[in-house]
């Protein structure tokens, strides 16, 4: 019995882990192994993003390998500008 709660568990945190809040977007994030980054709705108007936009549009077209918006820089670059926008 103890068994099925623990798997229960599991797949709940997993389930969790999969959704978006309202308002957020997943994005997949670097140059070769893709890392998923949820981000709010509001970066996508800044022009720094948009600029990220672009070079995605150019990259992949409206074809994202990752099934999701691909993002084609560094994470540390990413993350470098998420924290801009943040403090924006």
């Amino acid at each position: 019995m103890a068994i099925h709660k623990m798997l229960r568990r599991s797949l709940s945190a997993e389930k969790r882990s999969t959704e978006v809040p309202k308002g957020h977007l997943a994005v997949y994030v670097g140059e070769n192994n893709n890392k998923r980054f949820v981000i709010p709705l509001s970066y996508l108007n800044h022009p720094l993003f948009q600029e990220l936009l672009c070079q995605a549009e150019q990259e992949f077209g409206f074809h994202h390998p990752m099934g999701g918006l691909t993002i084609p820089c560094s994470e540390e670059s990413f993350i470098d500008l998420t924290s801009q926008l943040s403090r924006a």
